[in-house]
């Protein structure tokens, strides 16, 4: 039976119970375990899935070479599990992993699900991530029509002045019990306060990471 060394709750898994299937392989989704982006798609057999609890880090088997394949060891982009959870089949692998240099693919992009329609795209993450990849964007590429920009424009002063209106507002929202207002109010102040992040050029990822720490 399978068994995990790994002192990690999150890796804890019965993988005993995992299905493979004809070829003795079971299909594993990566991603990036603070912003959830699909980072990339491989098989893993026993063994691979077993070195993988074992070290913390992905193996995989990788079937043009038919061998064991421990994912960055050339590239140095290796993959530092956070967690590791199985479908409701027990015949898919979802793995959350720190992306060391934050590029899976071996095209050098970040995730191999980077094409749409022949361009080249960033992979979709959460909703706040995106979002403030828009923000940062109205930052480097200056509109003088974007309310983002005028914002950005106007520095400390404008941004701070609205995340305090903003931050009041929120505050009248639950003091009328209104879910619907708080809802906006705080979709509001988590806005104003993404620019502010990129203003000051600090990556929402280095706050999830805080999250993450504080988290544990």
């Amino acid at each position: 039976m399978l068994a995990s060394q790994s002192d990690s709750p999150a890796l804890a898994i019965p993988v005993e119970q995992i299905q493979y299937n004809e070829q003795g392989l079971v299909p594993a989704i990566v991603q990036d375990y603070l912003d959830g982006t699909v980072l990339m798609m491989a098989w893993m057999n026993r063994e691979s899935l077993q070195k993988t609890l074992d070290t913390e880090e992905t193996w995989f088997w990788s079937r043009s070479r038919a061998s064991l394949w421990h994912k960055g060891e050339t590239s140095g982009h290796l993959q530092q599990v956070r967690s590791l959870r199985y479908d409701c089949d027990s015949d898919a692998l979802l793995i959350g992993v720190e992306q060391i240099g934050d590029i899976a693919c071996h095209t050098g992009e970040r995730s191999c699900f980077h094409q749409v329609d022949s361009e080249v795209k960033a992979p979709p993450a959460d909703t706040l991530s995106q979002v403030y990849e828009v923000i940062c964007d109205r930052r480097d590429h200056p509109n003088p029509d974007s309310y983002t920009y005028k914002l950005l424009a106007g520095g400390d002063n404008k941004i701070l002045k609205k995340i305090g209106e903003e931050s009041a507002e929120v505050v009248m929202a639950c003091k009328d019990d209104d879910p619907e207002a708080i809802a906006g109010e705080v979709a509001d102040l988590f806005y104003h306060t993404l620019v502010a992040l990129a203003h000051h050029k600090v990556d929402i990822r280095d706050v999830y990471r805080k999250l993450q720490e504080r988290r544990r």
